[in-house]
């Protein structure tokens, strides 16, 4: 689930985004305050909430809004009011940047500028395929996980390079939007004070 607010971009409409689906493609469906964005075959891509600030405090929120528990819940009752069923229990809701540590990192078998990175983070490990030129072994880095926002307004998304699997991204100063962001490429490599698994506050 991703949440969106903008009151001076597009007015008082909270807009929840639970799977990405084809713009020109889509109906709308409207109960009460909530707007049903369904695909082509019927299933919900989200939820616009209008009159947002009515039903919830926005006070604050301009883009991408950080989730908790407690909106996640609230969310789930204005559907529920509004006479949506929907149940929000699978909703990840710890950080979507946060600081990893790569185990190991080893070249693609078919791709000469990717490596195949296996990334501690606060959720375990995980497998994250790499196009930048210094990642290596035993770095502390920046990762953004699936559902992450990008400063850019792109989501992370589980993806396959060349088939291998890659979840998450292992991010440059210059992606995270960082005050004086090197322009060359390569990710960022945090000193060792940072500790594995901690939220990492990016730009916007």
């Amino acid at each position: 689930m991703n949440v969106f607010y903008n009151r001076e971009g597009i007015g008082d409409v909270l807009m929840v985004l639970l799977k990405e689906g084809e713009r020109h493609h889509q109906s709308v469906e409207r109960t009460g305050d909530v707007a049903i964005v369904k695909s082509a075959d019927g299933k919900v891509n989200g939820y616009n909430l209008f009159q947002a600030s009515q039903h919830v405090d926005v006070t604050g929120w301009n883009g991408p809004v950080k989730l908790t528990v407690e909106l996640v819940e609230q969310l789930q009752s204005i559907l529920n009011d509004n006479g949506i069923e929907e149940d929000f229990s699978w909703v990840d809701v710890t950080p979507k940047f946060v600081v990893g540590y790569v185990e190991s990192a080893v070249k693609h078998p078919d791709a000469d500028k990717l490596s195949i990175c296996q990334v501690q983070i606060d959720q375990g490990t995980v497998q994250i395929v790499c196009g930048a030129p210094n990642v290596a072994t035993g770095q502390k880095v920046v990762v953004a996980k699936p559902g992450a926002v990008m400063p850019t307004g792109l989501i992370i998304r589980p993806s396959a390079l060349r088939g291998e699997s890659s979840h998450g991204m292992i991010c440059s100063a210059r992606e995270l939007n960082l005050p004086n962001a090197p322009q060359e490429k390569g990710i960022l490599v945090l000193d060792d004070e940072y500790e594995v698994g901690t939220a990492f506050k990016i730009g916007r």
